[in-house]
């Protein structure tokens, strides 16, 4: 069986084509590329250096947020097109989940850090070989999670380009719970999106229609919008 990978959620871009349980080919860049300028090119340059045909896919798997609305959305959009137009199934897979599967072989709790701007995060703790979720993904301020983790009262490690934004306070409130994760883990592949997408089950090319991105919170402007509303209705 051969997949098609993508991983657009955040600023790294990453493209895989994994065959029988092997990775055939992968591409990941952590660059200032737009992903409108850069995704296609980068899943029609992969296809044709491991000689593939988009109709020679059997499924396709994407990242499906959370994560920078014009990323997710962006390859939200390609997948579906993509999917549909060659009758191919679809499977979503969370952003953060994803990225935690780069460091599945910890023995402890994994939290994979988004940044959502102004002190907030999207994120989530997960746990083992099967990335059970402890905490499912969600949108917070940092010390919301913080508090969370202290909670639990065990080491996390933590992993993401992201993390370097909050580490000193997240070091500050954890101490020694706080685990940083090497370098290389850090940026979301997309052999990942496909390993976690090959566990769940396929589902018919239909429901491609109904397949929407996992953004975790409204977007700002419709956040603004909801605050003018119900402004008004105090008036």
């Amino acid at each position: 069986m051969i997949w098609l990978g993508i991983e657009t959620a955040n600023t790294p871009l990453s493209v895989a084509v994994v065959k029988d349980g092997k990775v055939v080919a992968e591409m990941v860049q952590n660059i200032k590329l737009t992903h409108s300028a850069g995704a296609m090119p980068a899943i029609e340059e992969i296809l044709a250096r491991v000689g593939l045909k988009p109709n020679d896919l059997d499924a396709i798997a994407v990242s499906e947020g959370p994560g920078s609305y014009t990323g997710v959305r962006i390859g939200v959009t390609l997948a579906k097109t993509l999917a549909w137009t060659l009758q191919k199934p679809l499977v979503g897979v969370s952003s953060l989940q994803a990225l935690a599967a780069n460091v599945v072989l910890y023995n402890g709790m994994i939290c994979p850090v988004f940044d959502a701007r102004r002190g907030n995060v999207y994120t989530a703790v997960y746990q083992g070989m099967a990335l059970e979720a402890i905490v499912d993904d969600y949108h917070a301020h940092i010390d919301d999670l913080l508090e969370r983790l202290k909670a639990l009262e065990v080491p996390i490690l933590f992993v993401g380009t992201d993390v370097d934004i909050f580490w000193e306070n997240i070091v500050e409130v954890l101490g020694d719970q706080a685990v940083r994760a090497p370098f290389s883990f850090d940026l979301p592949r997309a052999t990942e999106v496909i390993r976690v997408a090959t566990k769940k089950e396929l589902p018919n090319v239909e429901a491609t229609h109904y397949f929407v991105p996992q953004y975790k919170r409204i977007a700002e402007a419709e956040a603004n919008w909801l605050k003018e509303q119900k402004e008004k209705q105090h008036e």
